[in-house]
């Protein structure tokens, strides 16, 4: 599927409800059968997983607390079936943590139906 910009950023606002939601449904919608999902690739196979289901579940291994954090991205170039997205997300302090703020970068490709089927996520913390 081609996507659009626009396309792509409704995906990422999906996102971004879907980590807010902690709903296993809201996760799936997003991810095709067969997705692949690298949370920090650099690293090794092991935050890698494969398929919709094991994303689902590895999402819903370490939730966030809903209202603890913020964030927002973008798609910074489209092409084709093929996307990079830039953005940030912030923790929020608590009283046992101090504010985290982390750059973002999500490299993303799309099946026919306009879901993700590689989801490459590079994030980095801002010293402050």
């Amino acid at each position: 599927m081609t996507m659009t910009h626009d396309q792509v950023q409704e995906w990422l606002d999906r996102y971004i409800a879907a980590w807010r939601s902690n709903e296993a449904d809201d996760i799936a919608a997003l991810f095709s059968q067969d997705a692949v999902y690298s949370y920090r690739p650099w690293i090794d196979d092991k935050v890698t997983v494969s398929g919709r289901e094991a994303v689902v579940s590895s999402w819903l291994e370490n939730t966030d607390e809903p209202t603890g954090w913020e964030a927002s991205y973008a798609p910074y170039a489209v092409d084709g079936s093929k996307a990079v997205a830039t953005g940030w997300s912030r923790y929020l302090p608590t009283d046992d943590a101090e504010e985290k703020f982390y750059h973002n970068a999500f490299f993303l490709e799309f099946d026919a139906d306009g879901r993700c089927s590689s989801f490459r996520e590079f994030w980095f913390l801002e010293r402050r």
